[in-house]
Order: structure tokens, then C-alpha cells, then sequence
């Protein structure tokens, strides 16, 4: 191969790599042109195309698509058959003290409800925090037992107090919740000062 040959190889080399290279460099650094995979691009495209259509389907507020939907559905599936041995339960004064006086099991998940979503109001042994202490004789919206439930299930004065019935995964927590804040009165606590009308010991 005589020089002249070599030297135009060499100058249509550089020049091919010339065309290959992208026109911008980091720190001296250069890349080459070189086009993405088809498998790559293919996955890109689609993914642009199925996520707007992902995103109406689960952010259209159809009941049962969001991920808060689909665990609050699990969890009341658990407990409709984790509450198949007692059915369902009425919010009345008689099945409130039953689970009260006679069943510590499932006053037991009553307990369980109330340190999940009430400590931080009423305070862990019920003497009160911003909430009012639920252990003295003395309640703002309760004048009999089944009112706790009515209390729990729909809140009171003005949301201070929410309303359960829709945060809660099952009815059976609110009557046994109640069972439970019933029982508090039973070991009054030095908490906040009295609130609301002094209320007659609770009856069975």
C-alpha cells in the first residue's frame, strides 16, 4: 500500500468516526451516535401510551381502584370473617354490656381499635388529652351507654370528634370500641378535669 493510499484510509476513518460522534462532549468526554435498541424504544413508546390511559382508570375515584380502596376492601373481608363467630353485632345498651362484662376476648378488640385511632385524643388509659377523659363520671355528648357507639359512629361537635363509621373496616369495631370506652369508667384516672353532665353508672 504505497503512503497516499494509507493517508486518505486513515483521513476516511477519522471521518466516519467524525460522523458517528454526537456534536457535544462532557469534560472532554465524547459519546457515540449510535441509535437505541428497537426492544428499548418499543417499551419506551408503549409506556407513553399506556400511562395516561393507566392513570384515568386508577385515579378516576371509581370505587375499588385505589390502592386505599383495595386494602380497605381486604381488610373488611378479613374481618367479616374474622366476626363470622358473633355476627353481626347491634349498638345497643344490652350487647354493649354483654362485651363489656362478659366477653373480655372481644373486648379485647375493642381495646385493640381504641390505642390504634383514639390514644391520641383521649390519651391511652382514657384520661383525656385534647379529648375529654372518658374514666370520670362526667360526659359532653353521652347520656346513656349506646350513646358512645352513636358518638363513635358519627363523631360530634363539629368534627372534633370524627366520625368512625367510614374509617373503620367493620360495624362489629365501633359496638365493641364502645364496650371498651364503657369499661374506662371503671378505673378513673387522674386525667383532665371533668367535662360535659355528670351521667348515671352505666345499667345492664
Amino acid at each position: 500500500m504505497s503512503t497516499e493510499t494509507a493517508i486518505e484510509s486513515t483521513a476516511n476513518q477519522n471521518e466516519a468516526a467524525e460522523d458517528i460522534l454526537t456534536d457535544h462532549s462532557y469534560d472532554g468526554i465524547q459519546e457515540y451516535d449510535n441509535p437505541l435498541p428497537g426492544w428499548w424504544m418499543f417499551l419506551f413508546w408503549v409506556s407513553i401510551f399506556f400511562s395516561p390511559v393507566y392513570y384515568f382508570w386508577a385515579h378516576s375515584g371509581a370505587e375499588g381502584r385505589s390502592i386505599h380502596d383495595q386494602y380497605d376492601n381486604h381488610m373488611a373481608a378479613v374481618f367479616e370473617q374474622r366476626f363470622a363467630k358473633i355476627g353481626e353485632l347491634t349498638a345497643d345498651r344490652e350487647t354493649i354490656m354483654f362485651y363489656m362484662n362478659e366477653d373480655p376476648e372481644w373486648l379485647a378488640v375493642g381495646k385493640v381499635v381504641y390505642q390504634a385511632n383514639c390514644v391520641s385524643c383521649h390519651g391511652a388509659d382514657g384520661g383525656g388529652v385534647v379529648g375529654p377523659n372518658l374514666t370520670d363520671d362526667h360526659w359532653k355528648h353521652v347520656r346513656n351507654v349506646e350513646d358512645i357507639a352513636r358518638v363513635i359512629e358519627d363523631g360530634a361537635a363539629n368534627g372534633a370528634m370524627p366520625a368512625w363509621k367510614t374509617r373503620l373496616s367493620h360495624p362489629n369495631q365501633i359496638v365493641l370500641t364502645a364496650a371498651y370506652v364503657a369499661s374506662l369508667r371503671e378505673n378513673p384516672v387522674a386525667g383532665k378535669a371533668a367535662e360535659g353532665n355528670k351521667v348515671e353508672p352505666w345499667t345492664k
